[in-house]
């Protein structure tokens, strides 16, 4: 099989901001996913918990984007924003079923799957991608945006608005064949 070529990260072409951190209990920087992130197994979002953050912080988003899938143009898993700046973390699942923990206030667009959720990874076969989480501070409240917009109209606002960045990069692999 030939090597697989690895695509940009997410933001490798916005402008730089202030990073902050960004940790999970299901999931460590460079690791494979859990199954519980897998969306044939479990698709349910991961734990995240953030600090760091910039002054004048006023709300969070958080993504999750696959630059690896071959679309041509990567794949949008988690797009959620309007989180209130009092919260700082997310528990596991807030994104996705139930949605327990899933701040109130805060909007899902969809993901490329067509759903307003978390939706897990699922490469092809034989494949290994890269998950990249990111938790960006926001200047203000309400992002703009409804929920019926496009992920790429959210990151265009988040472009405009992002006082700080966090990421969380893991990866997986669905078995080949």
């Amino acid at each position: 099989m030939a090597e697989q070529r690895r695509a940009p990260l997410p933001h490798d072409f916005h402008p730089e901001v202030h990073t902050f951190s960004v940790v999970s209990d299901d999931l460590a920087p460079g690791a494979d996913l859990a199954e519980a992130q897998v969306q044939s197994a479990g698709n349910v979002s991961p734990h995240l918990r953030w600090e760091g953050f910039p002054e004048g912080t006023k709300s969070f988003a958080v993504t999750c984007f696959d630059p690896d899938a071959p679309t041509g143009s990567g794949f949008w898993h988690w797009v959620l924003f309007d989180i209130p700046a009092s919260v700082t973390e997310l528990p596991a699942g807030a994104g996705s079923g139930k949605f327990e923990g899933l701040p109130a206030g805060a909007v899902h667009v969809r993901n490329d799957y067509g759903s307003k959720d978390f939706g897990g990874a699922a490469p092809p076969a034989g494949e290994r991608h890269r998950y990249v989480f990111t938790v960006y501070a926001v200047d203000q409240e309400k992002l703009g945006p409804g929920s019926d917009v496009s992920p790429a109209v959210v990151g265009f606002n988040l472009r405009f608005h992002t006082l700080g960045r966090a990421q969380l990069i893991g990866e997986y692999e669905a078995p080949a064949g």
